[in-house]
């Protein structure tokens, strides 16, 4: 049978070629749109997450805004004011003269809705008038008979219909009657005075001229269940004769006079036993003091001079205790007529002679708002208790003012700089959030968690960098291919071990193993890099007969019986180190002889548990990297008579090196980003340290633990966006540093 030749068709060859190139360029021209259109996704988002954080952020770093909003017409005959205010919905606007007469207005309309005038006993007269802090709305009518009157303001909210109604109201916290102060029936001037539901204080100068303190304690009567108030009086010596001003804290510890430019600074805890504290010089060149008054929770003082200056001042912890101090300062305020403190925040308000407005903040030492509302004559300032509106008197007007001010204790300085807090003995870095104090003020200094991020990600590079790259090293060019196809997957498949666990094991298993084992912690970072390198000394010297014997595929695996049992030797001579040399408790040691901190999850927790976090991710892309080097770069260096050592730093490692770098930058962004390793292995407090033995904040874990519980829209809320935005920055940093030296370097040994 014979056969046939098929001769091939040059033209349906040529066809099926056709088809089969053109399928190939519309694949090739879809991979290219798909690559082009994922890539720029990736940039639109990277960018959408910038300009989001950016949004979110940058309401903390505006200005305040004021705006008038209504001027109410006052009575030419009304006596001077003693204090003014508005509730808190801002829709009634009150005013206490210094006589007791107390007028509502609506705010909307400056109509008089009710006007109220306090009761005094018959024959008597006021001789004098105080506030409490703007909190209480409180205040007292001192007689000229030895009597006094406490009021307060208060308002009512019920809703009628479905609509809400306002009632304002005048309260009597010690009852309507009034109380006798001076047993001597004399007038009660400068009076100044301190209320709480259990005591009462008040300080004032008879006619005499002698300062006294009469102090009223409650106490309960087990039969009746009625309060008692028991009497105690006592007289203020060294009180200076001529007094402008007098003043009393709300925990009615402190006692203050202004005589002129002095303070003369009391403590009354004890009515028996008054003490003088502190006489504080408030003298300034060529300027006097126009007023003193205290801020928001009575720990500081606001001492207003005519040359447009007011100062901060509060106690700090000396040699002599407790005494004030000038902390910061304001000036280019005008010549400053009125000041006024929030209720809650450290804000405050000031008037000039000439009508210029400015609002400020203290602790940030942020100047908010500043405009000329041409305000006559400035008299009493009052801000509402929400701080969203403010009510001052001026040119016989009642004026109501529109505040927004959301965010005045954030600034740059004061999330990057020192700053000098309440209490604090000097200026210092802190985060400190939230607290169980109404009097709390917030402490959201970006440092300590930048520090502490970077703390955290060097000691964990310094425990993982060598470690990865020696092995990834040594994997790639001194391993045998077959223990390699084991080694290198197993290490790599570490990366998907979940961080939550090994933050869980740190915390709960390597921190308490550490701190009862230091010493033995100590011997095996001596003893492991020595028995590893006497061993690889005796390989070397061992006859060749002998080595001969043991198979080439597995020599590195002999290292792990030395690694072990060194490792158990160890930690067995732990206790008997820690007997012989630290008196059995090395911790004891560490924190009285050294005189460090010790935590027991501390850095080197947190370096050991992100170590092997990092390890992983720096390993198998320098392993590949050197595994790449082309081989015949290698060969033709081993020809020419080079040692493989020789080879390796010289050739291999060069060549490598972009992608080592790459590896190493790739493992720091991972540890400044890391969050759950640090969250359950350190501590989390947020202190500015290097010791190995005490722990930190990061970035990450700090917003990981107060994102859920901060008020959406507050300044918390929008500085850990902030702190978001500076770990994005960090990461950028990072990478972008990352990719530059890569390219350099593979352009400076890409010839070889």
């Amino acid at each position: 049978m014979e056969t046939q030749a098929i001769k091939p068709d040059p033209k349906a060859n040529a066809l099926l070629m056709g088809k089969g190139s053109s399928r190939r360029a519309i694949t090739d021209k879809m991979t290219q749109v798909g690559v082009t259109i994922g890539g720029t996704m990736v940039f639109v988002a990277l960018l959408l997450i910038f300009f989001y954080l950016l949004y979110v952020v940058k309401p903390i770093f505006d200005g305040a805004e004021v705006k008038p909003l209504v001027s109410v017409e006052l009575s030419d005959d009304a006596s001077p004011a003693l204090m003014v205010g508005s509730d808190e919905q801002n829709e009634l606007i009150y005013r206490v003269s210094n006589t007791g007469q107390v007028d509502f207005y609506k705010a909307k309309t400056g109509q008089l809705l009710e006007r109220e005038q306090l009761i005094l006993p018959n024959g008597t007269q006021v001789s004098s008038s105080a506030v409490s802090a703007p909190s209480e709305q409180r205040f007292a009518l001192g007689l000229d008979n030895g009597q006094l009157l406490l009021a307060g303001i208060s308002f009512g909210v019920t809703y009628p219909e479905n609509e809400r109604l306002i009632t304002p109201d005048i309260r009597f916290p010690a009852g309507t009657q009034a109380l006798t102060i001076d047993e001597n029936g004399s007038a009660l001037h400068h009076l100044t005075f301190g209320y709480s539901s259990e005591v009462m204080s008040f300080a004032y100068q008879d006619d005499a001229k002698v300062w006294r303190l009469a102090r009223q304690e409650g106490e309960e009567n087990m039969m009746t269940e009625e309060v008692e108030w028991i009497s105690s009086t006592g007289v203020i010596q060294e009180a200076p004769s001529n007094v402008q001003q007098a003043l009393m804290t709300p925990d009615q510890r402190q006692l203050i006079l202004r005589s002129s430019d002095k303070l003369f600074i009391y403590d009354i805890r004890d009515v028996e036993d008054i003490q003088l504290m502190q006489v504080l010089a408030l003298d300034l060149a060529n300027t006097q003091v126009k007023s003193v008054s205290l801020l928001a929770g009575a720990s500081s003082l606001l001492v207003s001079y005519d040359s447009g200056v007011v100062l901060q001042y509060f106690q700090v912890n000396g040699e002599r205790g407790r005494q004030y101090q000038e902390i910061r300062g304001f000036d280019k305020l005008g010549d400053v007529a009125s000041i006024a403190s929030e209720f809650y925040r450290k804000s405050f308000v000031t008037v000039s002679d000439k009508g210029e407005l400015s609002l400020l903040y203290t602790t940030s030492q942020r100047k908010l708002f500043s405009e000329n509302f041409d305000l006559k004559n400035p008299g009493k300032i009052g801000f509402s208790p929400r701080s969203n509106a403010l009510v001052v008197e001026a040119g016989n007007k009642l004026h109501l003012f529109n505040v927004e001010n959301e965010h005045p204790e954030v600034s740059w300085s004061a999330m990057w700089s020192k700053v000098w807090y309440e209490g604090y003995p000097e200026p210092k870095y802190v985060w400190q959030s939230t607290s169980g104090s109404d009097d709390f003020e917030a402490k959201l200094s970006l440092m300590p968690l930048a520090f502490g991020t970077m703390k955290a990600a060097l000691y964990a590079m310094l425990f993982a960098t060598p470690l990865a790259i020696a092995g990834a090293v040594y994997t790639a060019y001194f391993m045998s291919p077959k223990v390699r196809s084991i080694v290198k997957p197993t290490i790599e498949i570490m990366e998907a071990l979940p961080t939550v666990i090994l933050g869980f094991l740190a915390g709960l298993w390597l921190a308490p193993l550490i701190e009862d084992n230091l010493p033995g912690i100590l011997v095996l970072l001596i003893l492991l890099p020595v028995s590893i390198l006497s061993s690889a000394f005796a390989w070397y010297h061992l006859p060749g007969k002998w080595k001969q014997r043991l198979p080439d595929t597995y020599q590195e695996l002999m290292l792990i019986p030395v690694i072990l049992f060194i490792g158990w030797f160890s930690f067995t001579i732990s206790p008997a180190i820690e007997i012989l040399l630290f008196d059995g408790d090395s911790r004891m040691f560490i924190t009285n002889e050294l005189g460090i901190t010790f935590d027991q999850r501390n850095a080197l927790v947190v370096g050991i548990a992100m170590g092997f976090a990092v390890i992983p991710t720096i390993f198998s892309i320098a392993e590949d990297a050197v595994f790449s080097v082309p081989r015949h770069l290698s060969n033709g260096s081993l020809a020419l008579g080079a040692t493989n050592w020789q080879t390796l730093t010289r050739v291999v490692l060069l060549t490598a090196s972009p992608g080592i770098f790459s590896a190493v930058m790739m493992g720091l962004g991972r540890a400044v980003g890391e969050t759950m390793i640090v969250l359950m292995a350190t501590g989390n407090t947020a202190i500015m340290e290097w010791s190995v033995f005490e722990g930190m904040r990061t970035l990450a874990a700090n917003i990981a633990v107060e994102m859920p519980e901060s008020a959406i829209g507050s300044s918390h809320y929008r500085v850990l966006f902030l702190a978001a935005f500076v770990l994005f920055i960090f990461t950028f940093f990072f990478n972008t540093i990352a990719e530059v030296v890569r390219q350099r370097l593979r352009e400076r040994y890409s010839s070889l």
